[in-house]
């Protein structure tokens, strides 16, 4: 192993994406996995305003029993800094600080992207996540399982080819949908090993080319939720949420919950496990890189 050979771990995972205590088995799980695979984790978060690349077990555990920790989107940053606040890092917080710190691969579950019309209100309107614009402008290999099912898929994955991201499936030849292995949207290209991301990537910059190499990897087959059982679930959470008429960044947290209640522990064992499976898998291409 070399130093170079490094996995970037978002904190908005355990601070607000998983529930006690699954969150810090979790959070602490990645790090083990990605360690056993021969590379290094750096969980990324903020502690009284300092941008942190390689959280201490200390911090981890701080940032995940502080019900008031702030989840920081890439607009919010500056103002956490200032103000000397903690904060749990978004998907494109995450890549930011990780690409500032040399960090070449980050692991992650499901990426933001293009919400759902959720009422006939705000039909024609688009509430696209920060996500999108870090994967078209930060040059770094994001390994995930798709985009989070929540979501209006076809759209995402139109932004993400409008925005020149290279999607590619590991070991499929269609991009998942984050609880489901599949969506019927096709990737880029597929790669079977890591040693084949790692040549695209490598291309990738030697081109000079902005922006992510996305790596999409089916959730594992035992934990998966079929589209055909997901969809109906998802359509129900859609409507509770007109009901309450939410807007904007209160949607995906409520969405997330009731897909979450709807599910029972299904969702919660296949989010875990793609989690789990990602973090090896980046690792593994993390080590390839730097050979």
């Amino acid at each position: 192993m070399t130093n170079t050979a490094l996995v970037a771990l978002e904190s908005t995972v355990f601070c607000h994406g998983l529930p006690a205590p699954t969150n810090l088995e979790v959070a602490f799980a990645l790090e083990r996995i990605v360690r056993k695979a021969g590379a290094e984790p750096r969980t990324i978060g903020i502690v009284d305003g300092e941008p942190i690349a390689g959280l201490t077990e200390e911090q981890i555990r701080m940032l995940a029993s502080d019900a008031q920790v702030q989840k920081v989107s890439l607009r919010d940053l500056p103002v956490v800094v200032a103000r000397r606040r903690n904060g749990a890092t978004t998907v494109a917080t995450t890549m930011w600080i990780a690409h500032r710190s040399g960090i070449r691969v980050f692991s992650t579950g499901g990426i933001g992207g293009v919400h759902r019309t959720i009422s006939p209100s705000t039909a024609g309107t688009f509430d696209i996540s920060a996500d999108l614009e870090a994967l078209a402008t930060l040059p770094m290999v994001v390994v995930c399982s798709g985009a989070k099912s929540i979501l209006d898929l076809p759209a995402t994955r139109e932004v993400l080819e409008t925005k020149g991201v290279t999607v590619v499936g590991y070991q499929t030849d269609e991009m998942p949908a984050f609880f489901s292995p599949t969506s019927g949207l096709p990737v880029d290209a597929r790669c079977d090993t890591p040693a084949d991301v790692a040549d695209v990537a490598r291309a990738r910059r030697e081109l000079g080319l902005p922006g992510a190499v996305l790596v999409t990897v089916p959730v594992p087959k035992e934990a998966g939720i079929p589209n055909a059982e997901l969809e109906p679930v998802i359509e129900t959470a859609l409507r509770d949420a007109e009901k309450k008429r939410l807007q904007h960044a209160e949607v995906t947290p409520f969405l997330l919950a009731r897909v979450s209640q709807l599910t029972g522990q299904r969702s919660l064992r296949a989010n875990v496990a793609l989690l789990e499976n990602n973090a090896r898998i980046a690792a593994e291409i993390a080590v390839a890189l730097a050979r």
